[in-house]
């Protein structure tokens, strides 16, 4: 697989990330910050994350019961630094794939976890795919967290910056 490589100047990251204009996501990381001290998502709280993240999973992910995101989530928050297992609790949930999964993981964790995004992606020199394997999902959080330590930001920081970047090239 090729390697993540930043397809602009690293010195614009600020710059990107603070003209980030997207959905406000206010609901998500209130969500995520009471998921993380509480140990899990709430049914509710995984919802709102996962319609922010995608609408077109709705119909899959209300198939969830409260027990079985309680126990998903929980299992990942507790994996520690596996990052494998950590994210493959979350695909046991149904209508969760690895970009849905990341984004429970950075509003939960935002100082560790980017979301995996096809704007994000093209950012890195990748082609978004419908299908992630784990394996790309920790390559991928290994470069941004690398990106974001070698050029002194966070990782939402990172995370915004990429997004907008590639919304600034006009693709969708």
């Amino acid at each position: 697989m090729a390697p993540f490589t930043l397809q602009f100047d690293p010195r614009q990251i600020r710059d990107l990330g603070a003209r980030y204009a997207y959905e406000d996501d206010s609901g998500p990381r209130q969500a995520g910050a009471s998921a993380a001290a509480r140990g899990h998502y709430t049914r509710d709280e995984f919802l709102g994350v996962c319609s922010w993240k995608t609408e077109r999973s709705a119909p899959l992910v209300q198939g969830n019961s409260t027990a079985t995101v309680e126990a998903a989530t929980r299992a990942s928050f507790a994996a520690g630094d596996d990052e494998a297992e950590r994210i493959e609790c979350l695909l046991t949930l149904e209508g969760v794939g690895v970009p849905t999964a990341s984004a429970l993981l950075h509003f939960a964790f935002p100082e560790d976890y980017p979301i995996l995004d096809v704007r994000a992606l093209e950012s890195l020199g990748h082609k978004g795919r419908s299908v992630y394997p784990v394996s790309f999902w920790e390559q991928y959080v290994h470069a941004c967290r690398e990106l974001a330590a070698e050029h002194g930001v966070s990782i939402r920081e990172l995370d915004k910056a990429l997004w907008q970047w590639s919304k600034d090239q006009g693709d969708g």
